[in-house]
């Protein structure tokens, strides 16, 4: 083991590590690939992800920060007749103590060999198919059981919160009450694995739990790799999944959610609340029982009634049906919650559902298949309420999801330094209420952490 550190360069350590906890082998043709540094092969994903994961605690809106700062790091997978071993060189120090490199950290690299094997495996020998909606539900399905997500015959327990990275302490120190609340009540948690809402609920359940004398708690974290560099992995996760692209990872959190919570966050969070709703108004969904609370400090009330009137606005009154918003009370927050998991477990019971895996929801194919927000597929967004409301919802979503992109995902913020703002063009009151909804976020500083340069619009609103 060799510590190294320069004057200009942050303290590195290099080192061979063996798995923390059990993992499956990995064939020599499964190390090839993960080796392989061309165009077509994985080390540069693993890389990527790879310093994400050992970066922890790193908080940065640019995903290309660490890999500028550490630009000297490399990750080799050995094969060994006892399994595999992480070769690191150049790996940041702060993920040692003593010389040896923290556990949970180990569990989390080991995870993203896992994940990104599997799916490519999987891919290679053609067991997935991408082409369908039922193929593409198995093929999130397949991840998430590879990774030892789904418990059967365990009763429905699992919280899935959203929100946002870049959020005040007011509305952190919230996120971490309504964890508390939650652990008392001996639920698990899922979130995105970031910072600040990803975070918040984690730490705050880690406490109720430890009250409940709860061992075996999950502090799930589901992420992609376009957005992993820019939303590391919070400490207190302890079961990540790395999904190939944000519509699988988004259809992971509801298929695994027995209820979802939404705290304040900014177009990710926007995004992720579009998703859900183009779910829930497909009418093929009318009577699943889905329990989705909106909910923040004070402070934060009118971003929930800015949410709410935009929401209305764009997908009508009765949207406001399928989500309840609760002001600064989380023991109200995680009572709500219980009462609607009490529904699901009732529901999926009485129609021989999975507790673990909710098949029965119907998702349509605009929001499965991967959206690439280039410039053209920006620009060509049908952004017109004379449509059936759930795809409205899933156009909305995929203008979103383009911000997000062109604000902290590597290809995306090329495409913009490249070609400029994406153009969002629709029809003009939902045009100059999105207008209106995005300035507010920047405003408040909820499109970047604050304490960096001045936020650059990626995107340029027009109406017809």
């Amino acid at each position: 083991m060799n510590p190294s550190a320069s004057s200009q360069k942050p303290a590195t350590v290099s080192a061979r590590i063996a798995p923390a906890a059990g993992m499956d082998l990995l064939s020599r043709q499964e190390v090839a690939r993960l080796r392989d540094a061309s165009a077509g092969g994985l080390h540069q994903l693993l890389r990527r992800c790879a310093l994400a994961v050992l970066t922890q605690g790193h908080v940065s809106d640019d995903p290309r920060a660490a890999v500028e700062l550490y630009s000297d790091f490399e990750i080799e997978v050995l094969q060994q007749d006892r399994g595999i071993r992480l070769e690191l060189s150049n790996a940041p120090a702060n993920a040692f103590v003593e010389g040896r490199i923290i556990r949970g950290i180990n569990e989390l690299l080991f995870a993203v060999v896992r994940d990104i094997v599997y799916v490519s495996a999987q891919l290679d020998a053609g067991s997935f198919d991408l082409e369908s909606s039922e193929g593409l539900t198995h093929a999130v399905f397949d991840i998430l059981r590879n990774a030892r997500v789904l418990r059967p015959n365990v009763d429905p327990n699992l919280v899935v919160c959203w929100g946002g990275h870049s959020i005040s302490r007011g509305e952190y120190d919230y996120t971490k009450l309504v964890g508390y609340q939650l652990g008392l009540r001996e639920l698990d948690i899922c979130t995105g694995c970031g910072p600040g809402a990803m975070k918040g609920p984690m730490k705050g359940a880690t406490i109720g739990h430890a009250k409940q004398r709860r061992r075996k708690n999950r502090y799930i974290g589901i992420t992609e790799p376009g957005i992993i560099a820019a939303e590391s992995p919070n400490p207190i996760v302890n079961n990540l999944i790395i999904m190939p692209d944000i519509e699988k990872r988004l259809e992971a959190f509801v298929r695994s959610a027995h209820a979802i919570i939404v705290f304040p966050g900014g177009v990710g969070t926007a995004e992720e609340i579009l998703y859900l709703l183009g779910i829930l108004l497909h009418p093929r969904n009318v009577g699943i029982p889905f329990p989705l609370i909106f909910s923040g400090p004070r402070e934060s009330a009118a971003y929930f009634e800015q949410i709410d009137r935009f929401l209305r606005l764009a997908l009508g009154d009765d949207v406001a049906k399928y989500y309840q918003i609760i002001v600064d009370d989380p023991a109200s927050v995680a009572r709500s919650v219980v009462k609607g998991i009490e529904r699901v477990r009732k529901y999926r019971l009485d129609n021989s559902d999975a507790f673990f895996f909710n098949w029965a929801i119907n998702i349509d194919e605009s929001l499965q298949h991967p959206f690439v927000p280039s410039h053209a597929a920006m620009a060509s967004l049908n952004l017109h309420r004379d449509q059936p409301k759930h795809r409205f919802a899933a156009d909305l979503r995929r203008a979103f999801s383009g911000i997000v992109a062109g604000n902290v995902k590597i290809e995306g913020m090329r495409a913009i330094e490249q070609h400029g703002p994406f153009r969002i063009h629709g029809d003009r009151e939902i045009m100059q209420a999105l207008d209106a909804l995005l300035a507010s976020f920047v405003e408040q500083d909820r499109m970047k952490l604050p304490g960096g340069a001045a936020y650059v619009p990626c995107y340029r609103i027009s109406t017809e």
